[in-house]
């Protein structure tokens, strides 16, 4: 029983609107005589409470408000509300509400964004709750029917037993009565060493349907008379749209309209989207590119480099003592300038929404890492008020950040606003993805460590110069002009802390925002930093002519967790002990997303420009681990987003446009150059951190330091395809 409910797009379903999205989730009231409201899914189930609908057949649906990308969340949030609720784990199928049903209910299900590795860790409070109130209600159901104390009855599986007369029942039994009470004020959670369900490796639920093909995702939807576009935006960031030749095109096979999409696009809309795209080439277009078509890597790099002068302005986000005084009377200093390019999400499915406007409805139907973000965007192309508007979620054929954004959302509407009553379904190219993502912020990093006669590390100074994701897309969280996310792994204190102790510290940032829009790419700027000061504190350790894990160690007496983490992946990798004849280490660690990681890996060099990474490590404490199983598979997962972007990523500018255009130049590693993946689990409990994006900041890191230690060779530059390295 166990899967993912995938919506259904038949005639009646389209017609009625919301009902759309399948056998559930659709909401209606029914209101008794003399009896409270009942809310009921679109079978006609009984909603106990807004996360829970309980069928006849004992079946139990679970609500999932965040968005499934392939890193498990869905599975996991019905592991947290099927533990509270203490139903029957093989009758749990789940499904997604829509935003627009949320907003009309006040919210009920709360935040739908997915990003951050925030999927569980901040809604695992009021989604459990969500459970222990159903079974609360359900009890009270049944100890009702009996005229007993709800106190004297129990639950397993679903199964609501009368501890005094043995009497039974089922959930599916007493849900009518149940949908009718109304709900506890307060309910207690469990224990977590009560816990059953939470912390065992269940298989995940949207497996089987992705096995056999029965999964929707946006690119598979199709509804009664649809038709399909294309679009071309300026190559150019900042550039307009000035003309294009419509007549060339209109009697092209299959041809329905071409229509301006903005100030910057044109779309072509067509019966296939292969006619579609193919009259869209044909289409002669102008564009006005302005002042950034002269912008260009070099250009960047440098103003980038300019930057990492001390005199320049620059933010502060994490200081004690005083470096700058330290470094100029020390005994020793290392310096080193690192830099780290733009990275596109490169998603298997290229952005796509399905609309339908009329100037009384306008539905979209979209994979998109937040609901409401794509709701809101819907409201502002369509015009129309939100009771007449919404967006039905599908599964994300890859997310990682980039469909948190709503860019195609909006285009989607405002195509189909010029074709009213028509389904409009948007396909980008893989071209226009690849030229129009929200890219991995381009950085540079100049670091200065001080030592005194003992070796002992006194002073570091990280300056960093380069982008800033919120001043792109949320100024409105920028503090007093700083982007506080830019210090991630490097900060004061917080989700994503620094995890050594120094007597002079100064972190800063000199904010330079170029043309080409940033965006919260997975793993974010942990990446970078984590990349800038775990390779940086290598070449401080062998400066000082100190083995690199004790080096560490000895910094971080203040850091339990991290050093505790650190440590586990040691032990695991054998660091104490010798390698395998010509094989290498590499070490580091960082914090994140509210979890702290450490990652060792081991790998051989041939010819010094042809690595092979055998095995690579991993060490976790998120607080908490929900399904270990799926934690395995998002450590695996991160590394590969981690070690393609160290090899093969990176976007470059040329003509202020992106160059990579496809997988033949933004390539992503293969399975025969995937290393084998450890993990430890330490969960110490008390916090709940991320799990999918954390562990990449430690997989270039690692390698890079195991480089080192094969080759003596430091490499300051990603990707490695740009030094001539590849995987051997």
């Amino acid at each position: 029983m166990n899967k993912h409910v995938s919506p259904k797009m038949n005639r009646r379903a389209f017609v009625i609107g919301s009902a759309a999205v399948g056998a559930g989730l659709a909401v209606g009231l029914d209101i008794p005589f003399g009896g409270p409201a009942v809310m009921r899914a679109a079978d006609g189930s009984p909603e106990i409470g807004a996360w829970v609908v309980v069928r006849p057949d004992d079946t139990v649906v679970i609500r999932i408000a965040r968005s499934e990308m392939g890193q498990g969340s869905l599975t996991g949030l019905a592991q947290l509300v099927a533990e509270e609720l203490e139903c029957d784990w093989s009758k749990v199928t789940t499904e997604y509400p829509t935003p627009g049903q949320s907003v009309a209910r006040k919210r009920v299900w709360g935040d739908f964004s997915t990003g951050g590795s925030r999927g569980i860790r901040s809604s695992q409070d009021y989604v459990r709750k969500g459970g222990a109130t159903a079974r609360v209600m359900l009890i009270e159901a049944a100890a009702n029917e009996w005229k007993v104390p709800a106190s004297e009855c129990t639950v397993a599986r679903g199964v609501i037993t009368h501890k005094g007369s043995g009497r039974t029942t089922t959930y599916g039994k007493v849900a009518e009565a149940a949908a009718r009470l109304t709900p506890p004020a307060d309910v207690k959670l469990k224990d977590p060493k009560d816990w059953t369900i939470v912390g065992k490796g269940l298989l995940r639920l949207d497996t089987a349907d992705k096995t056999t093909g029965a999964m929707i995702y946006g690119i598979d939807v199709k509804l009664p008379g649809m038709l399909n576009a294309a679009i071309k935006d300026c190559p150019v960031f900042g550039g307009k749209l000035k003309s294009y030749d419509e007549a060339k095109v209109a009697g092209m096979k299959g041809v329905k309209k071409v229509v301006k999409v903005g100030d910057t696009a044109v779309a072509v809309v067509a019966d296939t989207w292969w006619h579609a795209k193919t009259a869209l080439e044909a289409l002669p277009i102008v564009w006005d590119e302005g002042d950034n078509a002269k912008v260009s890597s070099e250009s960047i790099a440098k103003w980038l480099a300019e930057g990492l002068d001390n005199d320049q302005p620059a933010y502060v986000g994490n200081k004690n003592g005083d470096a700058k005084a330290a470094i100029a009377g020390a005994v020793k200093k290392v310096e080193a300038v690192y830099s780290y390019p733009y990275q596109n999400h490169a998603t298997m499915e290229p952005m796509n929404a399905t609309a339908v406007y009329t100037a009384d409805k306008c539905e979209v139907w979209c994979g998109t890492q937040n609901g409401e973000a794509a709701f809101a965007a819907v409201l502002e192309a369509s015009g129309l008020p939100a009771e007449k508007c919404d967006v039905h979620k599908v599964m994300l054929g890859g997310g990682f950040g980039r469909r948190g954004q709503t860019d195609y959302v909006r285009q989607a509407v405002m195509i189909a606003k010029q074709m009213p009553g028509t389904p409009v379904k948007l396909l980008w190219s893989r071209e226009e993805d690849m030229a129009h993502g929200r890219y991995h912020p381009i950085t540079q990093c100049k670091m200065t460590g001080a030592f005194d006669a003992n070796n002992n590390l006194v002073a570091l100074h990280y300056r960093l110069s380069g982008q800033s994701i919120l001043f792109s897309l949320r100024p409105e969280a920028l503090q007093n002009g700083m982007d506080p996310a830019a210090f991630q792994g490097v900060a004061q204190s917080g989700e994503a802390a620094f995890g050594y102790s120094v007597p002079n510290l100064l972190v800063e940032h000199a904010m330079r925002n170029p043309h080409v829009p940033p965006g919260f790419w997975r793993g974010v700027n942990v990446n970078h930093n984590a990349i800038y000061m775990e390779c940086f504190m290598d070449e401080l350790a062998h400066a000082a002519g100190q083995d690199p894990l004790e080096f560490r160690r000895k910094l971080m007496g203040n850091h339990p967790k991290h050093l505790a983490v650190l440590n586990a992946v040691a032990e695991k990798i054998g660091w104490t002990t010798p390698a395998p004849q010509g094989v290498y280490r590499g070490i580091a660690q960082v914090m994140g997303y509210g979890s702290y990681v450490a990652g060792a890996a081991e790998i051989s060099v041939t010819d010094g420009s042809k690595i092979k990474v055998h095995r690579i490590v991993a060490s976790t404490d998120p607080g908490y681990v929900v399904n270990p199983a799926q934690v395995e598979r998002q450590i695996a997962g991160s590394f590969v987003y981690g070690l393609s972007a160290l090899f093969y990523g990176g976007c470059t500018v040329k003509d202020g446009k992106i160059e990579q255009s496809n997988f033949d130049t933004y390539n992503s590693m293969r399975i025969n150059e995937m290393p084998k993946v450890e993990s430890v689990m330490v969960p110490s409990g008390g916090f709940w951190g991320g799990v999918g994006e954390p562990t990449i900041g430690v997989a270039a890191p690692a390698v890079l330091n195991a480089y080192f230690a094969a080759t003596g060779k430091r490499i300051r530059s990603v990707p490695l395809r740009d030094q001539n390295i590849t995987f051997a």
